[in-house]
């Protein structure tokens, strides 16, 4: 045979490889369903290939090497208001929790012996629930149930660490993940779709994380690493100028807004992370500003802190001019308490010193000042009652449903709930 007759001979093979490489990573892609629920510890089962809606369909008017469908492979979902529920629907609501073997959950048990709950054991691949792969800390955790549950979902999702109480964990409902959980509106997560569980903005809003800066920053490293992941994980979306939501990783989600993308768009999410070189606590941590972008569309997510409060938690202060004279009464208070704590270190040091004659360090020892502490302890006093009775009249007004719409800003109708 010629050279020149072989060469179509030879474009036809690549041709035929390339359809039934094609054909065949669709397949692939396909199988996740069929996946057993749970897979061992470590075990690599994600792909490179995209998923099946983002595979390229051929056009016939346009000849079999016309461009992927783009559109289809990253299509925009729909999202909008929940879809109305009868009054009184008793929300189902499941609590997906990520641990590891040390960290205790029995809080959970105990306080709430009646929620829903999946909790997976990060680092234990014998548990009951166990992620396919002890990477991206909890990212890899949401991901797993989202996808092993896509059909079959409770009208709420609650995504949150195994840890009762943190600094994370909003003052204003104790640090305490047992009240978070507990007081969450689900009928505002219905209606939002989408609901971070914090809503106080420090650290996370309304201007934190900058996807095109090149100069590492100790306190977010992942910084530097956003604009490759997001080109990554959204190729047909624009590298936000700013990423921006209330930390730490802690949000519910309706099912509505779960299911406004498709099952192959978390298999895609997953897949990065199982593929990303790098290392597990940067990975988690790039995922907890974009979040808010999976299930709004939107890289800011920032609601007014009074409105989340009150809408979400039951803790309305009459509006945002009230609940800002009680954020700064309450900030005076933390004030003295902690320049207080400061004063009574120091005279401790001062004291302990004297005790053991130690001179030279007597001399190095700041001093407090005479009469400060008695001047913060009644400032204290004055304030604290204040704050107390301030917050309590708050949760005593969030109580009426009516007062939780009309400072929302939404409409109420009689007979409404939450």
């Amino acid at each position: 045979m010629s050279r020149r007759n072989a060469i179509p001979l030879l474009a036809l093979a690549g041709a035929l490889f390339v359809l039934v490489f094609y054909y065949s990573d669709i397949h692939r892609s396909e199988a996740w369903r069929a996946l057993p629920q749970h897979v061992g510890l470590g075990d690599h089962i994600g792909s490179n290939a995209p998923p099946p809606s983002s595979a390229g369909s051929a056009d016939p008017s346009k000849g079999t090497n016309s461009d992927p469908d783009y559109a289809n492979w990253n299509p925009k979902p729909v999202f909008k208001p929940g879809s109305p529920m009868p009054s009184g629907h008793n929300y189902t609501s499941t609590l997906v929790i990520a641990k590891t073997k040390d960290e205790s959950v029995d809080w959970i048990r105990e306080k709430m012996p009646g929620q829903q709950t999946a909790i997976y054991v990060a680092d234990d691949p014998t548990a009951p629930l166990h992620p396919p792969k002890n990477k991206g800390h909890e990212v890899m955790i949401y991901l797993s149930w989202i996808i092993d549950n896509y059909d079959s979902l409770p009208d709420v999702t609650i995504f949150m660490h195994a840890h009762q109480l943190a600094w994370h964990n909003d003052d204003m409902l104790g640090n305490d993940a047992h009240l978070l959980i507990t007081r969450l509106s689900r009928q505002r997560v219905w209606r939002e779709g989408f609901v971070n569980m914090k809503c106080s903005w420090n650290p996370g809003c309304p201007d934190w994380m900058h996807p095109g800066s090149t100069e590492k920053d100790g306190q977010k490293p992942e910084e530097v690493l956003l604009a490759k992941s997001w080109s990554e994980l959204f190729p047909l979306d624009e590298v936000p100028a700013v990423l921006a939501q209330p930390c730490c990783a802690q949000f519910a989600l309706s099912r509505e807004r779960i299911q406004a993308k498709p099952y192959t768009q978390y298999v895609w999410y997953r897949d990065w992370l199982f593929n990303t070189r790098m290392p597990d606590y940067l990975s988690g941590r790039i995922w907890e500003y974009v979040w808010q972008f999976v299930f709004t569309g939107k890289n800011i997510y920032c609601p007014k802190e009074h409105i989340c409060y009150c809408d979400q938690y039951g803790t309305c202060f009459g509006g945002e001019e009230e609940y800002e004279n009680y954020r700064a009464l309450q900030s005076a208070l933390n004030d003295n308490l902690d320049d207080l704590r400061d004063w009574e270190s120091m005279s401790l040091a001062m004291e302990d010193a004297r005790k053991k004659d130690d001179k030279e360090k007597l001399k190095t020892l700041a001093v407090p000042e005479p009469g400060k502490d008695a001047e913060h302890r009644k400032e204290i006093n004055r304030l604290r009652p204040i704050v107390d009775a301030l917050k309590h009249d708050a949760e005593i007004r969030g109580q009426d449903p009516r007062n939780r719409a009309l400072e929302a800003g939404r409409e109420w109708n009689e007979g409404d709930g939450f």
